[in-house]
């Protein structure tokens, strides 16, 4: 029996990975600091085991993830918090830094030394990375920083043969998504993001993007000069 490590379980898409994943088999360690919604995924499927920690804090998380090894580690925890009319909020971006990107590392420092060759690691950031979008200077940048570390740290792990993957979604219903107060072009549920995922890390890709149209219309937008991204960006979160 494969075994997943998944981050972020306890809702969203990290929830819903964690109920396909042991529906096809694999055995489940599902990570978060809701060990409510952590205890009621075990119920309904034996194969998830529930390990409730804070990715935030390193020697919380290097205790917690000692005992694990997996074939596969999806380090999907995250948080979104908005800047409001360009005032910046030192606390806020912190914040929003911390789970983001220090989670992931702090992941990454518990779990690699335990990893074997073949194993695989899915970070996920978003797509919100590839263009400035109103608001998301927090967790932009917290996504973009994920991205560049996904992408070196693929170089250097290759001799030891682990791969990684960036997994980059667009807007997905989600508790987080649910406090939007605007437009959410082409947006999916938690099941059609979790197919994605599963589907693209069965085949090795290196990044996952999806939906496909709205991956490829930032993907164009991000080649433009920087006044006309600004210009469209404003109108596209409209």
């Amino acid at each position: 029996m494969q075994r997943v490590l998944i981050t972020g379980a306890s809702s969203g898409i990290g929830q819903q990975l964690a109920l396909d994943y042991a529906a096809q088999g694999w055995q489940v360690i599902a990570c978060g600091r809701n060990e409510t919604r952590l205890a009621a995924l075990r119920d309904q499927n034996s194969a998830i085991t529930p390990l409730s920690f804070d990715v935030t804090d390193l020697a919380t998380t290097r205790a917690a993830l000692a005992p694990y090894t997996a074939e596969l580690v999806i380090l999907c925890a995250g948080t979104c918090e908005y800047l409001n009319d360009g005032v910046v909020d030192a606390e806020l971006v912190a914040r929003v830094l911390s789970t983001n990107f220090i989670g992931p590392i702090n992941c990454l420092d518990a779990l690699l030394p335990q990893l074997k060759a073949g194993a695989r690691v899915a970070l996920v950031g978003s797509t919100a990375s590839l263009v400035p979008l109103p608001r998301a200077e927090a967790y932009g940048a917290s996504k973009a920083a994920l991205a560049y570390f996904a992408r070196s740290l693929a170089v250097d792990l290759a001799k030891r043969e682990i791969g990684i993957s960036l997994v980059l979604p667009g807007f997905v219903a989600t508790p987080l998504t649910d406090r939007n107060d605007f437009a959410m072009p082409m947006i999916i549920t938690t099941e059609q993001a979790s197919t994605y995922i599963r589907q693209g890390l069965a085949k090795g890709r290196a990044e996952i993007a999806f939906p496909p149209v709205f991956a490829a219309l930032l993907r164009m937008t991000a080649i433009l000069p920087q006044a006309l991204q600004r210009w469209l960006a404003k109108r596209m979160v409209r």
